[in-house]
């Protein structure tokens, strides 16, 4: 999953809120998600909305400014720039929403959608 290159959430400062469960990390990334109140606040700190060009698009920016920026890890082919993006995130953020939308919308709306006219 993408993530900010800017932004760091410590592990350390989530653990000590008991009210705050990691559901998903990397050594890489440091963590992804987390959950509270039995599953009905998710907390997302990657960018599973990232178009597959959008890190490229960033990447060069800010190199065109002049910034001394790291290579996205795991984004180019060989490390390679000038092949397109390996896109892995795409079917796990559909997967992330679609599940989301099914069990904490539609699986526990309290009325009949038959019924809405």
């Amino acid at each position: 999953m993408p993530h900010s290159r800017h932004t760091t959430v410590s592990r350390t400062d989530v653990e000590q809120h008991q009210e705050l469960t990691i559901l998903s990390d990397s050594q890489e990334a440091g963590l992804y998600m987390m959950m509270a109140r039995g599953g009905r606040e998710f907390f997302v700190t990657g960018h599973s909305e990232y178009a597959p060009n959008t890190l490229h698009i960033e990447y060069f920016r800010d190199l065109d400014k002049g910034l001394s920026v790291p290579k996205p890890q795991n984004y180019y082919p060989n490390d390679d720039v000038t092949k397109p993006p390996l896109v892995k995130w795409r079917g796990h953020a559909n997967l992330l929403f679609s599940n989301w939308l099914n069990y904490f919308v539609y699986q526990q709306t309290p009325y009949k959608l038959s019924d809405i006219h």
